[in-house]
Order: C-alpha cells, then sequence, then structure tokens
C-alpha cells in the first residue's frame, strides 16, 4: 500500500506517521507514505497557495494549480496502481471502519489531499477528486488529522503490519461490535485489583 498526502504541513505529518507500528512496516518496505509539500508546485516566486475566493467572501481558497500539479507529478510515478484521489472534507462522507476496509482491498495506491484556509479551488475537487471522505460533523483547521487518521486506520489492515491478522479482526467495529474492556496482566490498581487478584480477593475470609 502506497499512500501519499498532499500537504502545507509535511514535515510535521513526516514526524508522526514514521514513528511506532507504521514507520517500522515502511522501513520494512509493507507500506509507504510519503508526505509531499504542496508549496513546491507554485509558479511564482513567492510560494503562493491561497487566492481571495471569486465574488468574495471571508478567507482564502487554495488555488487548483498547485494542487494539480502536485497531483499530476504524484501520479506520473504510480502508473499501473488501483489509485484513488480522495479530499478530507466536512462535505464527504462520513469515515467508518467499513470505508478503511474498503480502501484497503479496492486500492493499492491512496492520494489524500488536504485542504486549508475556507477550502480549496471547487475545480480541482470536479476534475480531479474521486472521493470526499469527511471525520465528522466539525470543522478543522486543515485536512491533515483527518488525512493521518484514514492513513493509519488504512495501512494498520495491510498484512504484515500489525503482528497477526487477529490483532484488527478482534478489534472494536470489525463486525460492527466495540471491543471488551481490557485490564493489566500484571499487579493491581490502587484503587481497585484486577483480574485473578481480584477473586483471590473475594475468596479470602
Amino acid at each position: 500500500m502506497r499512500i501519499d498526502i498532499m500537504t502545507l504541513f509535511p514535515d510535521t505529518m513526516n514526524a508522526i506517521m514514521h514513528e511506532s507500528i507504521l514507520g517500522r512496516a515502511a522501513k520494512k518496505g509493507i507500506i509507504e507514505i510519503n508526505c509531499v509539500q504542496i508549496r513546491d508546485y507554485t509558479e511564482n516566486k513567492q510560494c503562493q497557495v491561497d487566492d481571495y475566493p471569486y465574488g468574495g467572501g471571508w478567507g482564502c481558497v487554495m488555488m487548483a494549480q498547485p494542487l494539480k500539479s502536485c497531483l499530476d507529478d504524484i501520479m506520473s510515478t504510480a502508473r499501473g496502481k488501483r489509485s484513488r484521489v480522495i479530499y478530507m472534507s466536512p462535505q464527504g462522507k462520513p469515515y467508518d471502519q467499513a470505508t478503511a476496509r474498503r480502501l484497503k482491498d479496492d486500492y493499492d495506491h491512496l492520494v489524500l489531499v488536504c485542504g486549508h484556509y475556507e477550502g480549496i479551488d471547487e475545480r480541482f475537487i470536479e476534475q480531479c477528486v474521486d472521493e470526499e471522505i469527511s471525520l465528522g460533523d466539525f470543522v478543522l483547521t486543515g485536512g491533515e488529522l483527518a488525512a493521518m487518521a484514514v492513513a493509519d486506520s488504512v495501512c494498520r489492515l495491510v498484512p504484515g503490519v500489525l503482528a497477526d491478522e487477529e490483532c484488527f479482526t478482534g478489534e472494536s467495529h470489525w463486525d460492527g461490535l466495540l471491543e471488551y474492556p481490557q485490564g493489566g496482566a500484571q499487579g493491581t490498581s490502587r484503587r481497585r485489583p484486577c483480574g485473578g487478584c481480584a477473586l483471590a480477593q473475594e475468596k479470602e475470609p
């Protein structure tokens, strides 16, 4: 599975996406996560990526040109892959575990587009985006947190990322249910003993 994340903050995202379980999987070549700087594809000296919205209104909108140029460069290195371009958007379909499974099963290359400011130019969405996804009915400053959530939830389903398939098939939302409560195997807490410790105390006279 290859995931390219189009963002204005690649260093921040790389620091998170290449740690822990996903970082180890990337080093083994099981997954590939690239955080791509949209500013590198601007056509002006100021590296400008935003502009005032047509017709006026609050804030600024991300311009179509750097987004399209960035996407074209990504897709030029992904020929032959089953690709899907996804825009992280409050207008998108609510994300769930079933969507994560669909993305993992149906595609081997995802491009996650992170908006900022007041959003992105609608022309880019109409021409280039295959699907819009939302984490829920709330608004974030940008699409980065949502993109990381999608990337994490999809990548952990890829064979070899987790130690065993049961690590995710037995978890919450896999079959529509929530996982059982967890407790540590060793010792007790100050407030409440657990496991065999609790049972042993109950049997004491």
